[in-house]
């Protein structure tokens, strides 16, 4: 993918084709010239560009449906958002609304799309650590650490937005995975099923953690066998607001080799861990662009039980609350803040249920090459950044339409991120595995670097970074900071 994105920017001739930012949905001048007290009725919603995507997971998005009436003054505000909600779906490359004058008093609305290319069979060649710099500077950039395999991504599955994906990974990590998204099983299109099952089999296993970095064996044979399911219902009653309801099963087993290295692996040094999981999600979107949001915000929150009580001895909830809000300032200035908190009852947990802030957005920049365990932890991160440039070009030569727009945009930032984990009572009591040097005190990092934001969700991330303890370097990413 990545290989393919950077293959195109040298390709490209340019075109006077302006927006916004990447991806984003322009706002379109209305054509009504009228007073702002004047009512309008909607005649007719037309949409045009969808040829495999149904009408009905357009229309699902928007606030207006033929018949409706609305007043002038608000038309433009729903309409914006409509448009945002509508590109969120990431069904499309581009999206607009334009609003056709009947009379007066009476509107169609135009709904224009150009659809993406939905069928991605990728070759897996990626890295099994944490993230690039993981691997990069503790792993002294070891291939042998290196996953290969194949990854199939059907998007858009029957036109309905359904979306299918195979993994079948090889190499470092052996994993299989099966799952499939149905985001609306009702006629009202609020209710959804995703379905999942994963296979794992590695012949090397992150055993235990030392000085906040994990300590990984390796084996001729398997030495975790871990098989999964789960079942989500979800529910979205309004544009915004998504409920998720899980239930799963987990079964795996470790070699004793694993169990040699770490006794804690599992409950009472056990070989086997099975446990079913229960969990709620609720999640509030209110961003303009969820893959690189600069307007809007985010909150979520998760409540999750491992172990019922009559499959072991597993017994674990989870809570954890995220908030991200995104602000966009004068002159191509933006702020964002994200904040997460995480909490695990009781504390005593085996090492394969450890919490740990280092993982996705949960990490603190500066301190990527860390896995900070603890029961209890906090983030926050602060990003101010300034759009340098963002433009589309229109590579006409290419002939498949779904790769013909290309738009990108590249922003320079400074960060400020703080955070704070509570260690467990295993490490405390165990001083000599190290892992105390980060934990139960104030965390603090800052730096600046650069955001390349490419087609179809791509965000290249370059930071420079400085810790409270000293620890300076620079970091790559290849997805968004939060």
């Amino acid at each position: 993918m990545t290989l393919l994105i950077v293959g195109f920017i040298f390709g490209l001739g340019s075109s006077d084709y302006q927006v916004d930012s990447v991806n984003r949905v322009r706002q379109d001048t209305l054509v009504i010239k009228t007073d702002t007290t004047k009512v309008l009725t909607v005649n007719r919603v037309l949409i045009i560009g969808n040829k495999k995507t149904r009408e009905q997971i357009i229309s699902r998005e928007l606030s207006l449906k033929p018949g409706d009436t609305i007043n002038f003054y608000h038309l433009n505000e729903m309409l914006v958002w409509d448009k945002r909600k509508i590109y969120n779906l990431r069904l499309f490359n581009t999206v607009s609304i334009r609003v056709l004058t009947l009379s007066p008093t009476t509107i169609d609305l135009l709904v224009e799309v150009q659809e993406r290319w939905y069928t991605w069979p990728v070759p897996i060649f990626e890295l099994s650590d944490r993230n690039f710099n993981e691997w990069w500077q503790t792993y002294n950039h070891d291939f042998g650490r290196v996953n290969f395999g194949l990854r199939l991504d059907q998007f858009n599955v029957r036109g309905r937005n359904e979306t299918l994906r195979f993994v079948a990974q090889f190499g470092f990590s052996q994993r299989f995975e099966l799952n499939y998204t149905i985001p609306y099983l009702d006629k009202r299109q609020k209710q959804g099923l995703i379905i999942g099952f994963d296979y794992s089999n590695p012949r090397n296993v992150a055993a235990l953690t030392e000085d906040h970095k994990l300590i990984f064996i390796r084996g001729n044979q398997p030495l975790r066998i871990s098989t999964g399911a789960q079942v989500t219902y979800t529910y979205r009653k309004s544009f915004f607001e998504t409920h998720a309801l899980s239930l799963g099963f987990r079964n795996s087993t470790i070699a004793d080799t694993v169990r040699t290295q770490n006794p804690n692996y599992f409950v009472d040094g056990a070989t086997q861990q099975r446990y079913g999981i229960l969990s709620y999600t609720f999640r509030s979107e209110h961003r303009d662009v969820i893959m690189y949001p600069l307007k809007g915000y985010q909150l979520s929150a998760t409540i999750q039980r491992n172990g019922f009580g009559f499959e072991g001895n597993v017994s674990q909830w989870i809570f954890n609350f995220t908030y991200a809000y995104h602000h966009a300032l004068k002159k191509n200035y933006y702020l964002s803040n994200f904040t997460s908190a995480y909490l695990s009852d009781p504390t005593n947990q085996p090492y394969s249920l450890f919490g740990a802030m280092g993982y996705q957005r949960q990490i603190l920049r500066g301190y990527d090459l860390y896995v900070i365990e603890g029961a209890k932890f906090f983030v926050n991160k602060t990003t101010f950044k300034k759009k340098l440039f963002s433009r589309v070009w229109r590579y006409e030569n290419m002939p498949l339409e779904q790769f013909k727009h290309l738009p990108f945009a590249l922003y320079l930032k400074t960060f400020v991120d703080i955070g704070y984990t509570e260690n467990y009572s295993y490490y405390q009591e165990r001083p000599a595995l190290l892992n105390n040097r980060l934990t139960n005190s104030f965390l603090a990092s800052y730096g600046f670097g650069a955001d390349l934001v490419a087609p179809y969700d791509v965000v290249f991330r370059f930071e420079y970074a400085f810790t409270k303890e000293g620890i300076s370097g620079f970091f790559f990413n290849l997805r968004k900071e939060f």
